[in-house]
């Protein structure tokens, strides 16, 4: 067998196998939480939304359209695209280096794990990494000779690009940078049919231009100014590393060594080499510098992809003058970064594996729970039947419920995610926005571990404000905890009047810490346990301690702590300043290893809050 059967051979052995992981993992990975707002969009199909232009909407309704309410059926579009992809490159290697630097090529894109993962999820970057790939294909076709099917091309990759994100604004700028930096480019330029088709591109961006003029550019100023600092960040080092970390080190130094290589002698390679080069190097090195002004709270390693995939063309070729030894190094160590890539999204669609991870800075939150809830919010409306509604506190749990329920139109309150996450202005469009009142009973379902801990206090007196007192909440903890839900029923208005008024002190849930033993210590057999907990509006009246899930002790509870309400300043809990704790845990019987340790909280109103587990590891040595 020849190298170039070999190589064939290669590809659609790795094609085959990870198409079919890919889509085993989407078949039962949860829904991320952005997935699940794009289903609510697609459910309100329009030209456009406030954080993306239509076509990802367009999709998952698609999928849904086709294969039903599951989140396989809203994946599959976005698994289509990307298993094409790689055929793509591979097409366009073969056409400019070879066949078996082009197969080369496309097992590069299967294995890099930021390409080879794509389609798992719904997300615009599909779209917008397959728009990418068309318009450079396009161009170089058009460098070699002007034609009506190369400008079709082009017009095709634009108009996809334009309806997938803001973001392809940056492949357009760098695309005609890269073409006016050539000879040929700029003859390319030149030509009427390549500006239809640029007119055709300039025409797809209308519905998201209408949808800002309409919105007083709510979309534009929070991709470009809101969600980010423009400050100078040293974190933006991190963003090199986990660059290379996420395309594996080997490919990450070969990629550098052909953008290096494009910025060279324009005598040394053809124009279509040095425009892939170019592409590829302008677009990368842009995203690196915009790494250190840019938002770094939020996903942004992906970014760049667009400009790894003209790279990864001219690879195939560099890695022949590598060593053998390094270019096996280079091969595996991409198979085993996608291997850790894809068991994170297997690990995520596992409940119990998902769970082991709950102590760890990985886990991984925006999967998790969202059926767990789902089920605890159906078994709540049958308890409370009749008229009953729902109400999010967020956009996340609204948009998650929704798919869970079948159910689109869940109102959301106000909430910093729904800013944060350029989710506001649509909701007010879908007249989802509310503000609490409601002539019907309602369940509020408030997503606790959305707020930051130190701010959980104020987000409770913020619902107060707005709902009045909360009564007892149903907990629904998730992995440990580590995901925290809690269900309030809202009783209507005629019922209500007969409830606190919302002058009263706000009756929030439970808040607790423990101090002793700390996150992950090692503890004897007999151990104790101490630190602090309250309730707004009632207070506690105990406390009780839990290993794994059970009662093993009784606190001392109404100790003094001062510092607890100097530090929460706006706790009304009448019980301040003692509200400590302290216990003493016999888990002799236990076997040794890792335990998770937690709290029962009982409220002065005979209500009880289970709080979050931590790990200890038990050892029998004391």
């Amino acid at each position: 067998m020849n190298e170039e059967a070999r190589a064939q051979r290669t590809f659609l052995t790795l094609w085959v196998c990870l198409t079919v992981i890919k889509i085993l993992i989407a078949a039962r990975l949860p829904l991320f939480v952005d997935e699940a707002f794009y289903w609510q969009e697609g459910r309100h199909l329009a030209a456009a939304y406030s954080d993306l232009p239509g076509l990802t909407a367009w999709m998952t309704r698609l999928g849904t359209a086709i294969g039903g309410q599951h989140v396989l059926a809203i994946r599959m579009p976005f698994l289509l695209l990307a298993a094409l992809l790689p055929w793509l490159l591979a097409g366009i290697g073969t056409r400019w280096f070879g066949a078996v630097a082009g197969w080369r090529a496309g097992m590069l894109v299967l294995l890099m794990p930021l390409s080879g993962s794509l389609g798992i999820m719904a997300v615009p970057d599909v779209p917008l990494a397959f728009a990418t790939v068309l318009c450079l294909d396009a161009g170089a076709r058009l460098l070699r000779q002007i034609d009506a099917a190369g400008a079709a091309e082009l017009a095709l990759g634009l108009v996809i690009g334009a309806l997938s994100h803001y973001r392809f604004v940056g492949v357009i700028g760098v695309g005609f940078v890269a073409l006016l930096l050539l000879p040929e480019g700029r003859r390319v330029l030149l030509d009427v049919r390549v500006w239809v088709a640029l007119a055709l591109g300039i025409a797809a961006w209308a519905p998201l231009i209408a949808w800002n003029i309409e919105n007083a550019d709510a979309g534009l100023r929070f991709q470009l100014v809101d969600r980010h600092p423009w400050t100078f960040q040293l974190t933006g080092l991190l963003f090199l590393v986990i660059q290379a970390a996420l395309v594996t080190p080997l490919l990450f130094f070969a990629l550098l060594q052909v953008l290096a290589r494009a910025f060279g002698k324009a005598s040394d390679m053809p124009a279509q080499w040095r425009y892939f080069g170019l592409l590829g190097g302008l677009s990368t090195l842009g995203y690196f510098l915009l790494g250190f002004f840019a938002d770094v709270e939020r996903v942004s390693f992906h970014w760049t992809m667009p400009g790894y995939l003209p790279l990864l063309l001219a690879v195939p070729a560099l890695l022949r003058r590598w060593p053998l030894w390094l270019r096996r190094a280079t091969w595996a160590m991409c198979g085993a970064g996608l291997a850790v890539v894809l068991g994170y999204y297997l690990v995520a669609s596992v409940p119990r594996w998902r769970a082991d991870l709950a102590s760890s800075k990985v886990y991984p939150y925006n999967f998790a729970g969202w059926d767990v809830l789902a089920q605890a919010v159906r078994e709540e409306l049958a308890r409370h039947p009749g008229q009953t509604g729902m109400l999010a506190d967020n956009f996340k749990v609204g948009a998650e419920l929704g798919f869970a329920l079948g159910d689109d139109a869940i109102p959301v309150l106000d909430h910093p995610l729904n800013i944060k996450h350029g989710r506001a202005p649509q909701l007010r469009l879908w007249n989802l926005h509310s503000d609490g009142a409601s002539p019907t009973a309602q369940l509020l379902v408030v997503g606790a571990s959305e707020v930051q801990y130190k701010g959980l206090l104020a987000q409770y007196h913020a619902l107060c404000e707005r709902l009045g007192p909360l009564p007892p909440p149903r907990v629904v903890n998730v992995d440990h905890g580590r995901q925290r839900f809690l269900l309030f029923y809202l009783p209507r208005r005629e019922e209500a009047a007969a409830q606190p008024s919302a002058d009263a002190p706000c009756t929030a849930p439970a808040m607790a810490w423990i101090d002793v033993p700390v996150d992950g210590a090692t503890v004897p057999g007999r151990f104790e346990v101490s630190g602090w907990a309250f309730k707004d509006g009632v207070g506690l009246r105990g406390v009780e301690v839990t290993l794994d899930g059970k009662v093993v002790a009784q606190a001392e509870y109404g100790l003094p702590n001062p510092g607890v309400a100097s530090y929460w300043k706006i706790s009304d809990d009448p019980n301040h300043p003692n509200v400590g704790f302290r216990a003493q845990v016999d888990a002799r019987n236990l076997r040794s290893g890792r335990h998770w340790l937690g709290l029962r909280l009982q409220a002065s109103d005979g209500s009880i809050e289970t709080w979050s587990e931590q790990p200890i590891d038990l050892s029998r040595h004391e």
